[in-house]
């Protein structure tokens, strides 16, 4: 058993930018970058094992041969979760995505409830999360057929470090100049409800989803999205901060000065999302090679692996199950 360092795919979707090339080392020739699934099973971008005993395998194959590596919590469901950057150069569209019951009537497999933290933002950049008032579907319809949706929905201004749930029915939309690590269902069910009148490189509109996206959506005032306080807990060496916890992940922001130990029991694998700076990660019995790692680089760490250590001057997010 295995540390395994990932690589991940890439998406050139219109709105993307460059940084994720140019800042965090990510060798894909795609322009724009606009995602990179750093931690996916998912088809649609399925992550590879960049080195060691499984190199240029995709973390797909290695979890089919080694299904414990999910650990008991995750059952028999295959790896629960996908992570992802995501670097918005211009505003996403406004979507919303179904939860699981309704996916799994239409034939997906998931709904996809996610969360965002916010690596970086713009001054003044925003997202949008949920309606201010109440709506029904035909205030809705003739708005996105008039231009006119922006007034019905409730814009934040977010800045670096600020985390955002989004259930599954939460419309929502990612504003531009905003770069965010991503961790949600393992799904690509998005419904677009409205997409700016913008053009693909063919000249084309993407196509909306409009009928499917108010079957879903929840049209109720969005709760406050205001940040609140998170505890954080400081120890010699790190500190440890609960992000976000559900039914699906659970996600922690790790900053290590010295160094941060930790298990990884049989319950569930985890995953190290380097944020910033560099370091290297090691079992504590020895049998682990260290692993460098430097920004922007992802660990899978199979469950039952035993006490681990981060040493270095980094920020990571800890996802699990």
């Amino acid at each position: 058993m295995e540390i395994l360092k990932l690589f991940p795919a890439g998406k050139d979707y219109l709105w993307g930018g460059t940084r994720l090339r140019e800042e965090y080392g990510k060798n894909i020739n795609l322009t724009p970058l606009a995602e990179t699934w750093e931690c996916s099973v998912h088809p649609d971008g399925p992550s590879m094992v960049a080195t060691g005993t499984f190199r240029g395998k995709t973390l797909a194959e290695v979890l089919e041969q080694h299904p414990e590596y999910l650990g008991t919590k995750a059952g028999d469901g295959g790896l629960p979760v996908l992570v992802k950057f995501i670097d918005a150069r211009e505003k996403l569209s406004v979507q919303v995505h179904p939860d699981d019951a309704y996916a799994r009537k239409h034939g997906w497999p998931n709904g996809k409830t996610e969360m965002w933290y916010v690596v970086d933002a713009e001054e003044g950049a925003s997202l949008i999360y949920g309606f201010r008032h109440k709506v029904t579907a035909e205030i809705l319809r003739r708005a996105v057929e008039t231009g006119t949706l922006d007034r019905h929905l409730q814009k934040v201004e977010v800045h670096r470090g600020d985390t955002y749930f989004v259930p599954s029915g939460t419309v929502h939309g990612i504003g531009a100049g905003i770069l965010i690590a991503e961790i949600q269902e393992n799904s690509n069910v998005t419904f677009r409800v409205y997409d700016y009148d913008r053009v693909n490189r063919n000249g084309q509109k993407r196509e909306l989803h409009f009928d499917r996206a108010v079957q879903v959506m929840d049209m109720g005032v969005a709760e406050s999205v205001m940040q609140k306080p998170r505890m954080v807990r400081y120890y010699a060496g790190c500190s440890r901060e609960l992000l976000c916890r559900c039914k699906y992940f659970e996600t922690e922001r790790i900053q290590v000065t010295k160094g941060f130990s930790f298990s990884v029991t049989e319950h569930s694998f985890q995953i190290l999302l380097c944020l910033d700076g560099y370091g290297q990660v090691e079992t504590m019995d020895g049998e682990q090679k260290p692993m460098r790692f430097c920004r922007g680089e992802t660990m899978f760490l199979p469950a039952d692996l035993g006490r681990c250590l981060v040493i270095g001057e980094t920020t990571l997010l800890k996802i699990r199950c």
